[in-house]
């Protein structure tokens, strides 16, 4: 808690009202009296103070009583509070780990907001912040200022501060001055899926590529959202028509940003030259380029290792791998292809981060085949292939010839993998599995050695 007591007069001798206890619960103070004026002298005094987390209300209002009798020993009492409060924590007092509550407020209907919500919990996991509560609310119209009411953001807050969380993570996008707005009512910090996705984005880039990609992206986020502090951060200039406040600091950081933003797109121009030069060596020798694609936690990476017999690295997280890597393929009869892993896709990919990903994912255009890798075992695989399918759509890659895999069968009930493989005309097998490859192999094999990828070409 704060360490603060907030003792105040109501003139009218009247109760604690809301005011009283949303600041008592929002401060977090230790506790809250009211002291009622009788006669311009002391009449009752109402005292309340917040309960543990799991108590079936979040504050304890005490009776009424007597200013003259009242006796509280304060220091025992908010010291055992404390030790009930901690107690009751949902988490381990040394996990240092980010504490976050999950908020999705959209007009979509019910069970696309929780299928979203769950994956915001997989992205959280990705960026290891420790989730401890989901809010999920659909009102009949968004709220300009805050998304959602100003009342039931509030109870959001009161629930956050309850569990000790430390930050609130919205599953939609949120405005520059929805986020200042929402940041003035609350101490915690208010981030959106695509900060989320860009951190998770920055843990794992690797390759220069990578880094350039998402620094990129990550500038490009934050360069609307700078706000500065008026004309007191301002620098002063002399000299005639020069006097008076100047340049002003977030004038000075905002160019700071374009600047750095222009060095790295003349950066990221500089490696797209490089990838072309690769490019043109691969087409010289007639080796053929098959891509894997998909939504991210396929296990495209996965796949990689064991088609090829390769170390990347690979880890049940969504996003795991950013990095483009890059790795031979032999067949029989002395032919060889170059398979190629790429970045995962998801569904709502900042705009910023496909803007900044856009050389990397044009490598797709230099594929003769895309092998679309998907999960089976996610409950919401026939989402996530339409989510990949509109995202090629946006690269103009639809046309591109493919092949539908369904990864994962282990996980299956017997009998449904193949149902799947019928359904989609697709092929299914299980990435930790060398024995079901033949199938995929047998597939690759036909569509560019035997004349079917030729006639796509046509």
């Amino acid at each position: 808690m704060r360490g603060l007591r907030l003792v105040h007069t109501h003139l009218k001798d009247e109760p604690l009202n809301q005011d009283d206890l949303t600041d008592l619960a929002l401060i977090r103070l230790d506790i809250v009296a009211a002291i009622g004026l009788r006669d311009s002298l002391p009449g009752n005094i109402n005292v309340a103070y917040l309960m543990p987390q799991g108590s079936d209300r979040a504050y304890e209002i005490l009776p009424p009583i007597n200013f003259y009798q009242f006796e509280l020993n304060f220091l025992p009492f908010i010291e055992s509070l404390e030790e009930e409060m901690d107690r009751h924590r949902v988490f381990d007092q040394k996990d240092r780990r980010e504490r976050a509550i999950l908020i999705s407020v959209s007009t979509r209907p019910k069970y696309e907001q929780e299928d979203s919500i769950e994956e915001l919990k997989e992205l959280a996991n990705s960026s290891d912040v420790l989730v401890l509560d989901t809010a999920i609310q659909r009102p009949k119209e968004i709220n300009p200022k805050y998304l959602m009411g100003e009342g039931k953001l509030k109870e959001v807050i009161i629930n956050a501060l309850n569990k000790g969380a430390t930050l609130l993570i919205f599953d939609q996008d949120l405005s520059p001055s929805q986020i200042k707005a929402i940041g003035e009512i609350t101490e915690l910090k208010v981030i959106d899926r695509s900060q989320l996705i860009l951190d998770i984005f920055a843990r794992r880039a690797h390759s220069r590529d990578g880094k350039v990609q998402v620094e990129l992206a990550q500038l490009k986020y934050r360069l609307p959202r700078l706000t500065g502090k008026g004309t007191a951060m301002s620098r002063l200039m002399g000299g005639i028509g020069g006097r008076g406040p100047g340049e002003m600091k977030l004038e000075i950081d905002r160019r700071r940003v374009r600047d750095r933003i222009g060095l790295l797109e003349k950066e990221l121009e500089a490696l797209s030259e490089a990838r072309r030069q690769r490019k043109r060596r691969r087409v010289e020798r007639k080796i053929p380029i098959i891509s894997i694609v998909g939504y991210t936690n396929a296990g495209k990476s996965t796949l990689l290792n064991a088609l090829t017999s390769s170390a990347t690295f690979v880890e049940d997280r969504m996003f795991a791998t950013l990095d483009t890597a890059s790795r031979r393929l032999r067949f029989p009869k002395e032919r060889e292809v170059v398979i190629t892993d790429t970045v995962g896709f998801i569904k709502d990919l900042p705009k910023d981060l496909m803007a900044a990903f856009k050389s990397t994912l044009e490598e797709l255009e230099d594929a003769d085949l895309l092998i679309h890798l998907v999960d089976a075992s996610n409950p919401r695989f026939e989402q996530q292939i339409a989510s990949v399918e509109n995202i090629l759509e946006e690269l103009h890659l639809s046309d591109k010839p493919s092949l539908l895999v369904f990864n994962k069968m282990d996980r299956l009930e017997e009998g449904e993998a193949r149902n799947l493989s019928i359904r989609y005309d697709a092929v299914a097998i299980s990435a930790f599995n060398q024995s079901t490859f033949k199938p995929l192999l047998d597939a690759i094999e036909e569509r560019i050695w035997n004349g079917k990828l030729a006639e796509a070409k046509v």
